[in-house]
């Protein structure tokens, strides 16, 4: 018979289950690629779908602040690949914030920690059109950036984008733009923020 006073805590044994599973993606291209190559560098790392197992991955990777210039991390629901063309991402688009290189570079790891927190705990009012994040590490600005499914549901996004930039920690003052992915492909460069917040 187990002594009631050395059996182990239940919560200490039991995983506790995520609403959805998550693959997170690196990304290292080691210099500009073609439209019809990108994508070819992108890595699978690790899927999981607990609170401990996201604590695993994410205490065992180095931070956004400490990887090499061009690299990307991409927080993804499994089933969805961080790619435009995704079936799920097709008809999206994505919030961006512009970190500025002039901040701490913590404040880098703390912004993209904060996402991922509030990602993969469904923290958003409409969860279920969350695609992703991504910190993509850059010489001249850094970007953290939220996909999400239906650029056309101006409601939803207005609500997502506002939020996000609450997670952030952003002052009101600041601003953030929605670029809808079949602008970006359309127009490349002249393609321009959808909606701000």
């Amino acid at each position: 018979m187990t002594d009631p006073d050395t059996s182990p805590d239940p919560d200490f044994i039991n995983k506790h289950p995520l609403e959805h599973t998550w693959t997170l993606w690196f990304d290292n291209p080691n210099g500009r690629q073609k439209q019809a190559t990108w994508g070819q560098t992108l890595r699978s790392v690790y899927t999981f779908n607990t609170v401990e197992d996201f604590w695993c991955l994410y205490n065992n990777i180095l931070a956004p602040s400490r990887l090499i210039m061009g690299t990307d991390f991409h927080l993804f629901k499994e089933g969805i690949e961080p790619k435009w063309e995704d079936s799920k991402c097709a008809k999206g688009g994505k919030w961006t914030f512009l970190f500025p290189k002039s901040k701490e570079p913590s404040m880098l790891d703390d912004c993209w920690l904060n996402l991922l927190l509030a990602t993969i705990g469904e923290q958003f009012c409409e969860p279920s059109e969350i695609c992703g994040a991504v910190v993509s590490v850059r010489q001249k600005q850094h970007r953290i950036a939220l996909w999400t499914k239906t650029a056309s549901n101006e409601a939803d996004q207005m609500a997502i984008g506002r939020h996000f930039k609450t997670i952030l920690g952003m002052p009101e003052t600041e601003k953030i733009g929605y670029m809808v992915h079949d602008d970006a492909i359309r127009l490349e460069r002249r393609a321009k923020d959808r909606y701000t917040v």
